[in-house]
């Protein structure tokens, strides 16, 4: 495990333990971060909605992303168990799960992953999401590496919980609503933005992230108006 790395993200997760921090972008670091530190193959966080529904709000890459919205459409998987009982999920093989999560499994292995380590985000009794890591291979994640893991979803759940007053869940619940939102703005952005350069999604919201840090703007900020057309974007086409 890279240490500088793995400082140097440490870092940024507690730096955004300020106001107004742009919320999709922290928690797309934070899938990035798990892929580029602790061996998985891809990472995606989902959390809950002030209805307590789960959401997909980021994925390091399309197939997370993916198959994660499978699993909650199909109200199945490791992660919806993670996030349920407020306990880590380790499966080592998918193939032996088949029983258990059907749907998933079968869909897990067509994107190529065959092991899976979902990880709470809580902040003591509360569980507001969960971290979910996939690899292609089989087998235990890196016993080291799990503990690194959830140190990493705990600092991501105080971030977003930070804000909280005498009236907390209305706090948070309004913060992940807004996140929502801008989450369906930025997907709109992405598939615009591809079809337009003919590139893949990721790549497309690899280019809307890294224009909206060049030009120090949040990301949904960004796709509203790239979408709208409401300003020039030299570099976007917009």
């Amino acid at each position: 495990m890279h240490e500088q790395l793995l400082a140097k993200t440490f870092v940024e997760l507690a730096d955004n333990l300020v106001a107004d921090f742009d919320l999709i972008d922290f928690l797309r670091l934070l899938t990035d971060r798990c892929v580029g530190l602790l061996g998985a193959g891809a990472a995606g966080v989902l959390l809950a909605d002030r209805e307590g529904a789960l959401r997909v709000m980021a994925a390091s890459d399309e197939r997370v992303r993916l198959l994660d919205l499978f699993q909650l459409q199909n109200d199945q998987g490791p992660c919806l168990t993670c996030f349920r009982t407020g306990a880590p999920v380790t499966v080592p093989d998918l193939y032996k799960e088949v029983t258990r999560w059907p749907r998933f499994t079968a869909l897990a292995q067509q994107s190529g992953f065959r092991s899976v380590q979902a990880l709470p985000m809580r902040l003591r009794d509360e569980v507001v999401g969960a971290l979910n890591l996939f690899r292609a291979d089989p087998g235990s994640f890196d016993p080291s590496a799990i503990p690194v893991a959830q140190a990493m979803a705990d600092v991501a759940t105080i971030s977003l919980l930070q804000h909280r007053t005498s009236q907390r869940s209305t706090a948070l619940n309004e913060q992940l609503q807004t996140a929502l939102t801008s989450r369906i703005l930025i997907e709109q952005a992405k598939g615009k933005l591809a079809e337009r350069q003919g590139v893949d999604m990721e790549q497309a919201f690899s280019t809307l992230r890294g224009y909206a840090r060049a030009h120090n703007r949040r990301l949904s900020d960004l796709a509203r108006a790239f979408i709208d057309g409401s300003e020039p974007l030299k570099g976007l086409g917009g």
